[in-house]
C-alpha cells in the first residue's frame, strides 16, 4: 500500500475515478461502485432524480465504516478500502466505492456483499433525494 492510502474516505460530491488496485499478491481484487440511479421510489410512485444528497453523522460515520472494514477484513481474510460521498451527487455519478482484495474470488465476492448489506443497516449515512 502507498503512503497516501487511507482505508476509509468521505468525499464531498462525486467520487473521483482513480484506478489502480491498492493491494498486490492477491488472486482477486474486486471494485464495486454504487452509482446514483435516474429515479427513486416516492411513496407509491417512482420519480425522476436530479441527484442524491448524502448526509453523514461525523465522526461516527467514519468510525463505523472503519469498524465494518476491519470486521470484514478479519472475517473474509481481505484487504478493504472504502470511499463514500457526502453532499450532493448527480445522477450517473459514483457515490460509493468498495475495493476488496483476497486470495480467491469467492471470498472477495462474499466480502463485498456482506460489507454493503451491513453498511446499509448499521452506518449512520443517509440519502436524501433531490427531485428533477
Amino acid at each position: 500500500m502507498s503512503a497516501a492510502f487511507s482505508p476509509v474516505l468521505l468525499h464531498e460530491g462525486p467520487l473521483p475515478n482513480d484506478g489502480p488496485a491498492f493491494a498486490t499478491g492477491c488472486g482477486a481484487v474486486l471494485t464495486f461502485e454504487g452509482v446514483v440511479r435516474p429515479s427513486e421510489p416516492d411513496g407509491e410512485a417512482v420519480r425522476p432524480l436530479a441527484a442524491l444528497r448524502y448526509e453523514a453523522y461525523e465522526p461516527m460515520t467514519t468510525r463505523e465504516l472503519d469498524r465494518l472494514r476491519a470486521a470484514c477484513a478479519a472475517e473474509f481474510g481481505a484487504t478493504l478500502a472504502v470511499e463514500h460521498s457526502v453532499g450532493v451527487v448527480p445522477v450517473g455519478a459514483c457515490s460509493f466505492r468498495l475495493r476488496v482484495a483476497t486470495p480467491h474470488r469467492a471470498a472477495a465476492l462474499a466480502c463485498c456483499g456482506a460489507f454493503v448489506d451491513r453498511m446499509k443497516r448499521d452506518v449512520p449515512l443517509w440519502k436524501v433525494p433531490v427531485w428533477a
